[in-house]
């Protein structure tokens, strides 16, 4: 029964994503034209290095790194933190409350329908042109499935660090220039922008040990590099792990915490 209530959430997520085509029509366009703008970013900063490898990656190399880590972002993306705040403004989380499910395993369900939708339509065809585009540059094998058991953990600590940040709106009842900050560290630190081997090395080492690089970088290594050995694997994954169970249990203590004294219109 409750599996069934998990599922028609889910379900509900799916419909409602394919309701807004237009939406994601203009999704993809801007994701194109932000594909084009770094191509030639990155153009320019190779032919000024002046070699074809900078730290360890070449044109080609950091192209296929961003198109994924883009296709990525925007797969993951939830505006969860939009939503509550919204919500809160609104007076419409109380009904969200009362429901026979706890709220954030409310929201992780109707999202996650989204996030299938945009990953079927967007993510993966990406993935297929890069693939035929790159002339198999990306070796196809186990790194499809550790890539897919890594991403799939990725998507849930994105979730608890978005409902953290929504959860803020409790005490502020503005979102937007805590989330706007939330999207650039997020951006930056999980690699998403700049792949991390690009930070100078002090940077990328601590960078290497936060929960950002985790929901970006982590996938894209176990994708791309087929040489990882699986103690190396092991090594990713298990920091993920560890990130998902130590944000996830903040996130839901500092929730139920901040919904004891959340006001709505005075009330």
């Amino acid at each position: 029964m409750k599996l069934s209530k998990y599922g028609s959430l889910i379900k509900g997520g799916i419909i409602e994503q394919l309701q807004f085509r237009t939406s994601a029509i203009l999704v993809v366009v801007c994701n194109l034209l932000y594909l084009l703008l770094i191509y030639f970013l990155w153009k320019a900063i190779y032919a000024s290095a002046g070699t074809d490898v900078v730290n360890g990656m070449t044109f080609s190399d950091t192209m296929i790194y961003l198109v994924f880590a883009s296709a990525l972002f925007n797969f993951m993306e939830m505006w969860i933190a939009w939503n509550m705040g919204s919500d809160i403004r609104d007076g419409r989380i109380i009904i969200d409350l009362l429901r026979p499910i706890p709220y954030p395993l409310y929201l992780f369900c109707a999202l996650s329908g989204n996030c299938i939708v945009k990953f079927v339509t967007t993510f993966m065809p990406t993935a297929v042109v890069v693939y035929f585009v790159v002339g198999g540059e990306i070796h196809l094998g186990w790194n499809i499935l550790w890539f897919v058991l890594s991403a799939s953990i990725s998507l849930v600590i994105n979730y608890f660090i978005n409902l953290f940040v929504g959860t803020i709106c409790m005490y502020t009842e503005s979102i937007w220039g805590i989330n706007i900050m939330k999207e650039v560290v997020v951006g930056i630190l999980s690699g998403a922008t700049i792949p991390l081997v690009f930070f100078p090395d002090t940077i990328r080492t601590i960078v290497m040990y936060l929960p950002f690089q985790a929901i970006i970088n982590s996938p894209l290594e176990l994708l791309l590099h087929t040489e990882y050995s699986l103690g190396q694997i092991g090594e990713i994954i298990g920091l993920q792990v560890v990130w998902l169970i130590v944000i996830g249990l903040l996130c839901n203590a500092f929730f139920n915490l901040s919904v004891r004294r959340i006001t709505v219109n005075g009330g």
